[in-house]
């Protein structure tokens, strides 16, 4: 219970501020595993779920990406413009505005045609944003989702750059319809995104022209990994296998004499365009390619998801965003022996650390990262409740820097908890906790004008989940919480606390 003590709030909150410096809750009593088992195979239980998963963790992988959302969260994505209007048809529609805007001859008019089309820019990109923060939220396929945000990390892009910001909508409903899949499946959807094609710069690959780019970064980053054995003779290999792959923006097609046009390829905004195409044969990490247009990069995927290189360097990286520490040899060795025995299975690689005894004994002891704090924040809070409002939930992952596509450099967020305690990130996760606390983030604010707010106070106190919750707390932690003077102020110092820090 709430203990009022007049003059105490100063030393709560300091006490709480040098606790959540990285200290754990190591002097706890024992925690349920089924909580610990939420706290991992989701964005965070919510407190209004009348039981917590039990049972084999694998169990998560079972629930469909696209299981059905509440009605609220799902009325709200139906309703946004990149789910009326299909991604290319959008990519085009304001690429036409923009050429109209350059062939403006009064800069004031320019410029504000430009102010509007940079805004409805954002507008799209907010709209991705929102809706992954609803689908995290409100998903029942949470590891999905998780997996989900993992790939495209992994797989990162800018938003910022060209006309990315449009083409969203659908490299993010590629990742979710892969994210369980065979991963040179996915490995090949990546590879005919207009986005990703924009982002590395491979519409300006051509024979006789070439941009390595692309090609680097997939070896580098995508498939087999930093010093992993391939040469840059290979990284010029591939970019002459992709050269011709690129992005086309408007509706019609190029001209193409009758030796080329029976290797041309168009879909959506992906184009493959044999004029642009070196059709000499290469050889990539010692295998010939014969030049066949397209073909070739189909088979360059297939040698490249198939390398023991790429199965080791991928399946480490997913071991350590679902351990929250790097795998132990044994572990990265049952993964990758089930990465060549189902062909690259994601759903069923990741079936391995679900069941191994290194996951088990990692459970309560890795450290979130920007978006695993903000989003389990709100999912405790606020239960099955829909937000109406994600901008406060957009706002806060860019100020920890781990907004959505919002990493310039292809590399990715870091996955490493080290990346994410510093002081400044700390400071912040405090301004969280107090704005959820006492219910003033504003998640419940219309942003239609005239739509007014909703109560949104959270009652965490009295969330199902705390039965279990309550025994990872430590002394330490309790004596702040009796400090507290409100439930605003226990939510708040509930939220902030080392052991909330903790998955």
């Amino acid at each position: 219970m709430i203990k009022s003590r007049p003059g105490s709030t100063c030393l709560a909150l300091a006490c709480l501020t040098l606790v959540a410096g990285g200290a754990r809750a190591a002097d706890a009593s024992p925690v349920p595993a089924r909580l610990h088992l939420a706290e991992r195979l989701s964005w965070g239980p919510r407190g209004d779920e009348p039981s917590l998963p039990a049972g084999e963790p694998a169990a998560a992988l079972a629930v469909p990406i696209n299981a059905a959302l509440p009605p609220a969260a799902a009325q709200a994505i139906a309703a946004m413009r990149i789910s009326r209007q299909p991604m290319a048809d959008l990519v085009m529609t304001m690429v036409e505005r923009r050429r109209a805007i350059n062939a403006m001859t009064d800069p004031d008019a320019r410029a504000a045609a430009d102010k509007l089309w940079q805004g409805e820019m954002g507008d799209l990109y907010r709209e991705v944003q929102t809706r992954d923060i609803l689908r995290a939220l409100y998903s029942p396929a949470q590891l999905g989702e998780q997996l989900t945000w993992f790939w495209a990390n992994h797989f990162s892009l800018h938003a910022q750059k060209r006309e990315i910001r449009a083409m969203l909508g659908g490299w993010d409903d590629t990742l979710r319809a892969h994210a369980l899949g065979k991963f040179r499946d996915l490995l090949a959807a990546t590879v005919t995104q207009p986005a990703m094609l924009q982002y590395l710069d491979n519409e300006q690959n051509a024979g006789g022209h070439i941009n390595e780019n692309y090609a680097r970064e997939i070896m580098e980053l995508h498939t087999m990994g930093v010093g992993s054995g391939y040469t840059q003779k290979d990284v010029q290999e591939l970019a002459r296998v992709l050269t011709g792959v690129g992005v086309r923006l408007t509706p019609d097609a190029p001209h193409l004499g009758p030796d080329k046009a029976p290797y041309y390829v168009r879909q959506g905004l992906f184009e493959f365009n044999p004029n642009r195409h070196d059709f000499g044969d290469k050889v990539l990490l010692g295998q010939t390619i014969r030049g066949q247009g397209f073909a070739e990069v189909q088979r360059a995927i297939d040698i490249l998801a198939s390398q023991p290189a790429t199965r080791n360097h991928v399946s480490r990286k997913l071991a350590l965003f679902l351990l929250g520490h790097e795998p132990g040899p044994a572990l990265l060795n049952a993964m990758t022996a089930e990465w060549q025995a189902s062909d690259g299975t994601i759903a069923q690689v990741v079936d391995v650390v679900l069941r191994s005894d290194e996951f088990r004994a990692s459970l309560g002891q890795g450290f979130k990262d920007p978006v695993h704090y903000v989003l389990s924040a709100v999912r405790y809070a606020y239960g099955g409740r829909v937000i109406r409002n994600a901008d406060p939930i957009i706002n806060w992952l860019k100020r920890m820097d781990e907004a959505a596509y919002g990493r310039e450099t292809p590399d990715g967020w870091p996955l490493e908890a080290s990346a994410w305690t510093g002081p400044g990130q700390m400071e912040t996760r405090f301004e969280i906790a107090k704005a959820i606390g006492n219910g003033s983030a504003g998640l419940f604010k219309s942003r239609d004008p005239g739509g007014g707010d909703e109560p949104a106070f959270p009652q965490l106190q009295n969330a199902l989940w705390f039965a279990g919750f309550d025994r990872a707390i430590g002394p330490q932690t309790r004596a702040v919480l009796d400090h507290a003077g409100s439930s605003q102020q226990w939510n708040m110092l509930l939220l902030a606390s080392p052991e909330f820090m903790r998955r």
